[in-house]
């Protein structure tokens, strides 16, 4: 007996790629503002020489983080997956945006970074 592939419609296939798009779309916009943004939030904040950190946190969290949401995906299902981690995304955003400090701004980006990497 062999199986065949289900045959996807054209708005089955929407469905699947805009919101992953959606996603990627979050996460490189997330990178622009960031790296525009930065030096100014840094000259705010202050402590300049943890600069690098900001990106750096976020990059090794999601590198970290990312084979965790895929064995995640296998087992709860990614649409719920992928749903909790866009969630988890916008409260790390709304951690950024209310950091005090350099290090809790660095706290927060690597939070958003496992978020991003779901």
């Amino acid at each position: 007996m062999t199986a065949t592939a289900p045959v996807l419609t054209h708005r089955r296939k929407m469905v699947i790629y805009v919101p992953v798009l959606v996603g990627m779309f979050m996460a490189s916009l997330d990178m622009q503002i960031v790296a525009t943004a930065l030096p100014t939030i840094a000259a705010d904040l202050g402590k300049l020489e943890l600069f690098g950190w900001v990106g750096a946190a976020y990059l090794l969290a999601t590198a970290a983080v990312t084979p965790f949401y895929g064995k995640l995906g296998d087992l709860f299902g990614r649409k719920k997956v992928f749903m909790v981690a866009i969630g988890l995304f916008v409260i790390g955003s709304l951690a950024c945006g209310f950091a005090r400090s350099m290090e809790s701004l660095i706290a927060a980006r690597s939070c958003r970074g496992w978020a991003a990497a779901g």
